[in-house]
């Protein structure tokens, strides 16, 4: 049976949350993305497979982004020297920060289902939307994907869902939740900062809709992949339990966006988050479950494979990368 995260809901439209949605939806890097350019997009894609029960499930890595003042993405709630102090006791820089992006890919079978699509075509300029190279690299080509699961509808997981104004995915239906595809979708959203993103939906999302199954807490995607509501950092932000054979993984999306900033302090506000004191109620909840059951699970900006562990420690949780845990 479905876990429920009964995480307690408030106005999206908090003036510290509402501020920033448009930025999700920018696909194209800048800065020391571009630098980075050259080193990118030279190097084979990166994936990583293994075995979940009966699924194989990889991961693939559509790319990254080198950002400066982490500060302003993560813990915007606290002050810059909490932020960078945080990042040195942890090996990192305390001035920069790696956002990685890994669409993930199950095959249980009798589905090829993927979540999320990456940056596509705007975000080449920067060495990423390399979502589709990484399937044909670990031998699925685009067809092969049976189903489509959107967690959510910022730019960075809907931006390869058309390539050159055609599906992608030709063959493949959508599966995505309700609250989430009416947000983006009303008219409500224009004129206010969330329009650009609105636009994007209705651009990359909308024209799949006939072909969309719209889900709600405990809905089924496949046999073994079950979604769960984790609202916060988007309306309707969905995580799924994905379970087969005895072995489960749980896929997080965007409930916790940096394996340090948002996992050892998962009470600190992030900038994409839309409605932040939920997002850190999502974190809480998610992150409790899953250290409690010991489960790994695939987070979508985690540090590539992308896949780990978390345990409590402190004020939140450390994250432990996978190993061999799924080789043996």
């Amino acid at each position: 049976m479905a876990r429920t995260l009964d995480v307690s809901r408030r106005s999206l439209f908090v003036a510290a949350g509402i501020g920033s949605l448009a930025a999700p939806f920018l696909l194209k890097g800048a800065g020391p993305a571009a630098m980075a350019q050259d080193s990118m997009v030279t190097t084979p894609v990166e994936t990583r497979s293994f075995k979940v029960g009966s699924f194989r499930v990889t991961t693939i890595r559509d790319g990254m982004r080198p950002s400066g003042t982490p500060n302003e993405t993560f813990g915007t709630n606290q002050p810059a020297e909490a932020v960078g102090a945080l990042l040195s006791e942890n090996f990192l820089p305390a001035d920069q920060f790696v956002n990685s992006f890994a669409p993930t890919l199950v095959d249980t079978g009798a589905d090829v289902v993927l979540f999320d699509t990456g940056l596509g075509e705007g975000g080449r300029e920067a060495g990423m939307g390399r979502l589709v190279e990484g399937l044909k690299a670990v031998g699925y080509t685009p067809d092969r994907v049976t189903v489509v699961v959107i967690t959510h509808m910022h730019g960075d997981h809907i931006g390869g869902l058309t390539e050159g104004g055609q599906p992608t995915f030709a063959n493949a239906r959508y599966v995505t939740g309700r609250t989430e595809y009416d947000f983006w979708t009303s008219t409500d959203r224009v004129g206010t900062p969330a329009e650009q993103g609105h636009k994007g939906v209705l651009a990359k999302v909308k024209p799949f809709a006939g072909k969309i199954t719209f889900i709600e807490d405990g809905g089924a995607v496949v046999p073994g992949i079950t979604g769960m509501n984790a609202f916060g950092h988007s309306p309707g932000h969905m995580i799924f339990r994905i379970e087969s054979d005895g072995k489960a993984l749980m896929l997080t999306a965007d409930t916790a966006n940096h394996f340090v900033l948002s996992l050892q302090r998962p009470d600190w506000e992030v900038k994409f988050d839309m409605d932040k004191t939920m997002a850190a109620a999502a974190r809480r909840t998610v992150f409790d479950m899953i250290a409690a059951d010991k489960l790994a699970f695939v987070g979508y900006h985690m540090p590539f494979p992308a896949v780990g562990y978390v345990e409590r420690t402190g004020e939140g949780y450390r994250f432990v990368p996978l190993s061999y845990q799924f080789d043996i």
